[in-house]
């Protein structure tokens, strides 16, 4: 197919020259499409296509996902055989990598997931009392409280992985629209789906099958690390693709906000105070410096001077802050070449009605 480069300096603007007609992308590696995506705010999920089409053209054999998110990019590398690490500052998030990135092996076997259904009672019920009315019925909750005793009783830190990605992935798809925003009586968003009738328990025995199902070996050492971007320990790679929160144009970007249930749960509320003047019981909103302008600036330049030394795909949206003009002359600071690719996107998620038809022009901006 035919293309048109804008060509600015040393930036490479590739844009399509008859935009009804669309490229003929490179296969997705099967492996990449049956990953067991979740419902997240910012999710890479539908663009997986265009993004391989990009990074299969670049020479890298290890890579950093620094923002991993739900993992789907990260798992992606993973299925395009190079050696990943994949990091994230939520406790949730890094769980579900490292129970899909790190792991190359390990599975919930018989053995496994029946101590994870075990129907003892649980000695503790924080969950029961401090979501009643909120989220979920009194029999959801009582699960809740079971099953994260008895992910303490695996030995195995990746089976303890798989598990918790299950849960999420459960909770997920019984809360109405998979946020944590709404509570209370919830039956207006009740449309007949199969995933409002299932319990918690049901769709857990199905996700451990899901989670199962996505353990392969790529032959490849991959790790799943929690840690803030600027705090993350200094490791060689050939490339760095970064997906970092902006500061949006409407409503926010908060994950915190959105997630809290799923992020107090990976640690049973462990260190997390919840404050109790909230009707969803938050917890306290984790800080970074890319959700705020006063801030954003100065934290992409620190972030591409961090990854200086290696390939740096940033993937951005046109509805952020910075725009494109900024985030190439920053780049173009650290790295001598920068092309950027674009792709017309459209979200369906959000919390107004706005935010979910939100059209927008997705970014890959390669430095090199």
């Amino acid at each position: 197919m035919s293309q048109a480069l804008k060509i600015k300096s040393n930036v490479v603007t590739l844009k399509t020259a008859r935009p009804e007609v669309r490229p003929v992308l490179p296969a997705l590696p099967e492996r990449a499409g049956r990953y067991p995506e979740l419902r997240y705010m910012g999710s890479k999920a539908r663009l997986l296509p265009w993004i391989h089409s990009v990074l299969n053209e670049l020479d890298f054999e290890s890579a950093w996902d620094p923002f991993s998110g739900t993992g789907c990019v990260a798992y992606m590398m993973k299925a395009m055989d190079r050696r990943v690490i994949a990091s994230d500052f939520l406790n949730f998030t890094s769980t579900v990598a490292r129970a899909t990135v790190e792991n190359n092996s390990t599975h919930l076997d018989g053995k496994a997931i029946a101590r994870l259904i075990d129907r003892t009672p649980s000695t503790h019920h924080f969950i029961e009392k401090t979501f009643n009315g909120v989220f979920y019925t009194k029999p959801d909750l009582q699960f809740l409280d079971r099953v994260s005793g008895n992910i303490g009783q695996l030995q195995d830190p990746h089976q303890q992985a798989l598990a918790y990605a299950a849960l999420f992935r459960s909770c997920l798809k019984r809360q109405p629209r998979g946020v944590f925003t709404i509570s209370g009586d919830l039956s207006h968003y009740d449309d007949g789906r199969r995933d409002l009738r299932l319990s918690l328990e049901e769709h857990f025995l199905e996700q451990i099958e899901v989670y199962n199902a996505a353990v392969f070996d790529n032959g490849r050492k991959n790790a799943a690390i929690r840690s803030d971007l600027f705090d993350l320990p200094r490791r060689k790679v050939d490339l760095v693709y970064l997906d970092p929160p902006y500061v949006p144009r409407s409503d926010d970007n908060c994950y915190v906000k959105r997630y809290h249930f799923l992020e107090g749960l990976s640690c049973y509320w462990q260190g997390l105070p919840i404050d109790e003047k909230t009707k969803v019981k938050k917890i306290a909103k984790r800080y970074t410096p890319f959700s705020y302008r006063r801030t954003a600036v100065e934290a992409f330049d620190r972030m591409f001077a961090r990854f200086a030394k290696s390939q740096i795909v940033l993937s951005y949206s046109s509805n952020g802050f910075p725009d494109l003009a900024q985030l190439e002359a920053l780049m173009r600071k650290h790295k001598q070449t920068v092309r950027v690719f674009e792709k017309p996107h459209r979200y369906h998620f959000g919390t107004h009605k706005g935010v979910e038809r939100a059209a927008v022009t997705e970014y890959l901006i390669v430095g090199s």
